[in-house]
């Protein structure tokens, strides 16, 4: 699923959620972001992995200024390597969960109001970081 798909499809779920209208996941939309940061938080960015492997979600709370990333894997199973990290551009650590998961790694959260991030994930062998995005 493009990009594009993914974010369209997030918001049909977002409103089907608000009508109360509950909405079979196809198993391309299985990984959808469904929350896992907490309220208040909406889909700013996402990076797919390969091979259908999952989703990295960037997410952003505007009444608090965090940041959260949340990685999703498509068809949950047995424990793989997966991994979230998020950091304020320029930080010399990330803020990471990591180890072995069925279904998704993090939440993890960092505050940058104003400042530009660079985060990613990973499930086993496939990951994939994105640097100095969504500054404001």
């Amino acid at each position: 699923m493009r990009v594009s798909q993914k974010i369209a499809a997030l918001g049909l779920t977002a409103a089907a959620t608000a009508a109360g209208v509950t909405m079979g996941a196809a198993p391309a939309q299985a990984a959808l972001y469904g929350g896992q940061c907490g309220s208040g938080y909406g889909v700013v960015n996402l990076i797919d992995l390969p091979d259908l492997r999952g989703t990295v979600y960037l997410t952003y709370n505007a009444s608090t200024g965090k940041n959260c990333v949340v990685t999703l894997r498509e068809r949950p199973g047995t424990a793989t390597l997966m991994e979230a990290y998020l950091r304020r551009s320029g930080a010399s650590s990330y803020v990471k969960d990591s180890g072995n998961f069925t279904t998704y790694a993090g939440p993890v959260y960092v505050s940058a109001a104003g400042s530009c991030v660079d985060w990613g994930g990973t499930i086993g062998t496939a990951s994939k970081t994105r640097y100095s995005t969504n500054c404001g």
